[in-house]
């Protein structure tokens, strides 16, 4: 998903030998003729503003609320840092992509989205993975769950280790990140941001191409799947054998139920969102005439591939709003907290005054009872 970002109006290949001019200039369209030149930005722009909002007030109410900072909380909001961080550091440049022919902000900046996009990549899929694993021993192993300080301490530290393991992964991109020189026609070159030294191991980019497939989707999403077919087989052996028949079980076992929903919506949207760009860059790079067959279907499937892929990143936090009350009342109170501060100060009001009434009311009554009772004495 990273090769064809500004050569994607080259139709016929877009893995051209360094420096080498196109033959046929007639295959390059001009970026003011294409529709993406205009539709690509307007999209980007609208995730970069809702990705802002949802993830920044996400990590606002879990630095502010010490009641949310559970062992679930905990991944989400490392989630969080990673969407917001990909949104803020990468998507105000690559959006920009469909909209100038040449890379203009030099090859730093190349690296520095590359390697915040791969990260960003890797903490979700990672943090996706503990966090079926921590749903699957709350629900399957709850007697092997830790609990307290502990736990919460060690969460802490798998978090970390999360985001230890995706700077690593990130790290080759962005190493070997580097503007191409690509000659359009003989008085025209425009670079690219490449993430593969080409000319150095002509076998690299297949290689990393499918050791993030299958480290970065296939693997982890064939897990987690395992991970919830347990979980739904478990819940329902436990809801036909009557087990949990106490009320409190009940209520937890529904309560960690939720949150296992919840982290499904986040799983089920990863998924749909990185299908079309792992399947695109599968094809091109093992399907053994790729670039005779690349064409239009394929160019639209490559960019909306290509756009899904950040559009992950603010999807999230509305998941979250859409099936937790808990965060949607905090979000409600956060982003409109003028509006819901002067509900809240009415509802309150009206609660103590009905209460009021209510205790007149039974006092009065109350009062009515006992002097009736007393003249029949």
């Amino acid at each position: 998903m990273d090769i064809v970002f500004n050569l994607s109006s080259i139709n016929a290949s877009w893995e051209l030998p360094d420096n080498e001019s196109l033959n046929d200039t007639d295959q390059y369209v001009p970026y003011e003729k294409r529709l993406e030149t205009y539709v690509v930005p307007a999209v980007f722009a609208v995730v970069l503003l809702v990705g802002i909002i949802g993830n920044g007030t996400l990590i606002f109410i879990f630095v502010r609320n010490k009641s949310v900072r559970s062992i679930p909380n905990t991944y989400i909001m490392s989630l969080a840092v990673g969407d917001f961080t990909v949104i803020v550091g990468t998507v105000p440049f690559i959006s920009t992509i469909y909209t100038f022919e040449s890379w203009p902000y030099g090859e730093f900046l190349c690296k520095l989205s590359e390697f915040l996009k791969d990260v960003s990549v890797a903490v979700t899929v990672l943090t996706l993975t503990m966090l079926s694993v921590d749903r699957y021993i709350a629900i399957v192993l709850p007697m092997r769950k830790y609990t307290g300080r502990h736990a919460k301490t060690l969460t802490v530290l798998f978090a970390l280790g999360i985001w230890c393991i995706a700077l690593a992964l990130a790290t080759p991109g962005a190493y070997y990140s580097f503007l191409w020189e690509v000659s359009i026609s003989p008085d025209k070159v425009i670079y690219v941001c490449y993430p593969f030294p080409h000319n150095m191991w002509p076998w690299y980019p297949q290689m990393m191409v499918l050791m993030k497939f299958l480290l970065l989707y296939a693997i982890p999403l064939t897990f987690i799947g395992s991970c919830y077919v347990l979980m739904a087989r478990h819940l329902y052996e436990s809801t036909r054998n009557g087990l949990g028949i106490n009320g409190r079980q009940i209520k937890q076992l529904r309560t960690r139920a939720k949150i296992a929903k919840i982290v499904l919506s986040f799983v089920v949207i990863f998924a749909i969102c990185f299908f079309p760009s792992q399947v695109f860059m599968m094809w091109y790079y093992f399907h053994s005439t790729s670039n005779e067959d690349y064409n239009d279907f394929w160019h639209v499937w490559k960019i909306v591939g290509y756009v899904l892929t950040f559009v992950n990143s603010c999807l999230n936090p509305i998941a979250l709003y859409l099936n937790s009350g808990v965060f949607r009342s905090h979000f409600n109170r956060t982003l409109f907290c003028c509006c819901f501060t002067d509900h809240t100060e009415y509802t309150r009001s009206l609660r103590t005054a009905q209460s009021t009434i209510r205790t007149q009311s039974y006092c009065s009554h109350l009062t009515k009872i006992q002097s009736v009772h007393r003249i029949e004495r």
